[in-house]
């Protein structure tokens, strides 16, 4: 009785597609490694704005937001409404579940100089850079931050609270010129 032995042969040119791909995978990933390009991380930078905050479900499957030193209200997100904040939540919510750490301590929102907002829970060490997702994502964190005093908006190169802010010369001082249209 004879054995056939049938050994399937795979395309030469698939193999060879392979090694390329596996290649070029090991090669972009150390010219990331060593370059940081593709790489998202938070810079250091100086902290114009710290805020501890709490979170918490409502009965009517909404989230009340307060200032954890002072208790204060900031808002209330109302069920099915920022989506964005609800899913950042979710995240820490499921990293504090992960690391067996109580859900009572506060996240800290934080705005730096440039005008980035980080997320950051020092209970985990879970960072999230809030403009990685979009400045429109940034902006719904921003508005449970109090607003900027006038100095510390210059200081984020003009954008405070996601929006553009401009400083007006004052009069007598190169900036009053009239405008006339027509």
């Amino acid at each position: 009785m004879a054995h056939h032995h049938h050994h399937a042969q795979l395309p030469r040119a698939a193999l060879v597609g392979a090694g390329v791909l596996i290649a070029f995978t090991i090669v972009a990933a150390a010219f990331g490694r060593l370059t940081g390009a593709g790489v998202t991380e938070m810079p250091d930078g100086r902290a114009i704005q710290v805020r501890a905050l709490d979170f918490r479900d409502t009965a009517d499957g909404g989230v009340a937001v307060r200032d954890h030193a002072s208790g204060e209200a900031v808002a209330r997100i109302a069920p099915g409404h920022q989506g964005f904040v609800r899913g950042v939540l979710r995240g820490f919510a499921r990293a504090r579940r992960l690391a067996g750490v109580d859900d009572a301590p506060p996240f800290v929102l934080t705005r730096w100089a440039d005008g980035r907002l980080s997320l950051h829970d020092p209970q985990t060490g879970h960072l999230v850079a809030l403009e990685a997702f979009g400045l429109d994502n940034a902006a719904a964190f921003a508005r449970l931050m109090p607003p900027l005093a006038a100095d510390a908006a210059h200081d984020t190169g003009g954008r405070a609270n996601g929006h553009v802010t401009r400083k007006e010369p004052a009069p007598g001082r190169g900036g009053d010129h009239e405008h006339h249209n027509g």
